[in-house]
């Protein structure tokens, strides 16, 4: 499966999915499903925020890359990392479109065992 997180990883997810002929999953914001949901909640700079995804979204073993355009700080990459595991899913890489090195998100997911991908490096402040 790709997971693509909301709302620009829905993008490139639904589209690398369509591309290698695998299944989409959709991690959303909080109350943003319809359905039984399981979720993660997550620190923020300015406060809270929670991750989601339906209950029967992958059966527990399924591989699962994980999509985004952007990783910053890491905190919502790491949710769904969390989130997906919690599942019962295997999370071993995440690919990104940007990369902003400086701010350690790409470290944080190594650190969580996630192999990093991602097209633009932006190094610098």
């Amino acid at each position: 499966l790709i997971a693509g997180i909301e709302a620009r990883g829905f993008i490139f997810g639904s589209a690398l999915a369509h591309r290698l002929g695998l299944g989409i999953l959709l991690l959303r914001k909080r109350n943003k499903l319809p359905g039984t949901v399981i979720g993660v909640n997550y620190a923020l700079e300015y406060g809270q925020d929670r991750i989601e995804m339906h209950a029967d979204a992958c059966q527990p073993g399924a591989r699962v890359l994980l999509i985004d355009d952007l990783i910053a700080t890491g905190g919502t990459a790491l949710a769904g990392v969390q989130l997906l595991r919690q599942a019962g899913a295997v999370v071993d890489t995440a690919a990104f479109v940007i990369d902003l090195p400086d701010l350690g998100g790409a470290a944080r997911l190594r650190a969580a065992g996630v192999r990093v991908e991602a097209l633009l490096p932006f190094p610098g402040d």
